[in-house]
């Protein structure tokens, strides 16, 4: 197999495919992640997330195609080491408490002895269960069971983190918690890669991000350059052809009831486009600059 074409990339894949028969729910996938980032990983169910992730870390072995974790080819036992996950369902003992099931995971993992202690002291105070160390599993809430499980997943200081719908079944404050830690992990230099059908909380947290469907890439790139351009929307009593009119030259504008929205204006055009409304006799009473949602932008590209 040929070294893959970015070498500081985290993630590189190139044709990789999973089938099942005649089924293929990985078809011909191709992205690159760079080092370092949080990427968000999206698509409906079924589009062959869980599949590709479960390849990326070595648990299913792909039918063709190729792909590399941080520069060696997926499933080099060396390079697993070097990562961590957690995965979409998981459940620990209820017996147990979370410093004995972080303990365990240590020696599941083979990290030397003398570290257990301090790696497992280190996973508590990231996931802020510092407090209830020694509390039962079976005692603690989604979010706490969702905090243990990504205590497991940072164990041996891991360079890519895959995170497999890591807020699905938490309240608001539980996401929030977990963005938090998800923001840290990329101030630690950690590449996070996110599989999440949340587009709320990818939004908030991903450098860049791919849509799947059917197992292929329909869309990709840096958030920003995905989600495109801002939008003023401005709200005016009565939308007349003046009004129309005095927009046209700041960008690409749309009509509501209301309301109109100016797409591809600088900011530092919003007092010129106010000034040319209420030349035109327009009657303004707020004015808003939004952006495309990643939901739209998600929805776009799946019906493409």
């Amino acid at each position: 197999m040929a070294a893959p074409p970015e070498e500081s990339a985290a993630i590189h894949t190139e044709g990789l495919t999973k089938a099942f028969g005649s089924l293929r729910a990985v078809d011909g996938l191709s992205m690159t992640v760079p080092r370092g980032e949080i990427f968000g990983f999206l698509g409906p169910n079924g589009a062959g997330k869980t599949t590709a992730v479960k390849m990326l870390v070595g648990l299913s072995a792909p039918t063709s195609g190729g792909a590399w974790l941080l520069g060696k080819p997926i499933g080099d036992t060396p390079t697993r080491a070097r990562i961590g996950y957690l995965p979409e369902l998981f459940r620990y003992q209820g017996w147990m408490s979370a410093f004995e099931v972080l303990h365990l995971h240590c020696q599941l993992a083979d990290l030397a002895a003398e570290s257990h202690h301090s790696e497992v002291e280190k996973a508590l105070v990231t996931v802020g269960l510092a407090d209830r160390a020694h509390d039962r599993v079976a005692t603690f809430s989604k979010g706490m069971q969702q905090r243990l499980g990504l205590g497991v997943a940072l164990l041996g200081n891991p360079e890519v983190v895959f995170l497999d719908e890591p807020t699905s079944a938490l309240d608001p404050v539980g996401r929030k918690d977990v963005r938090e830690i998800i923001l840290g992990l990329k101030g630690r230099g950690i590449t996070v890669f996110l599989n999440s059908h949340l587009l709320s909380e990818v939004q908030q947290v991903c450098d860049r991000v791919a849509v799947v469907d059917r197992g292929r890439v329909v869309a990709s790139g840096p958030m920003q350059e995905l989600l495109g351009e801002n939008r003023i929307r401005v709200e005016l009593d009565g939308i007349k052809k003046e009004a129309l009119a005095a927009a046209a030259p700041f960008g690409v504008v749309e009509q509501g009831e209301g309301w109109l929205t100016v797409s591809g204006i600088d900011r530092e055009q919003v007092p010129d486009l106010v000034a040319a409304l209420v030349a035109a006799g327009a009657r303004i009473s707020g004015v808003v600059r939004t952006q495309t949602t990643l939901e739209e932008r998600f929805l776009q590209a799946l019906e493409r």
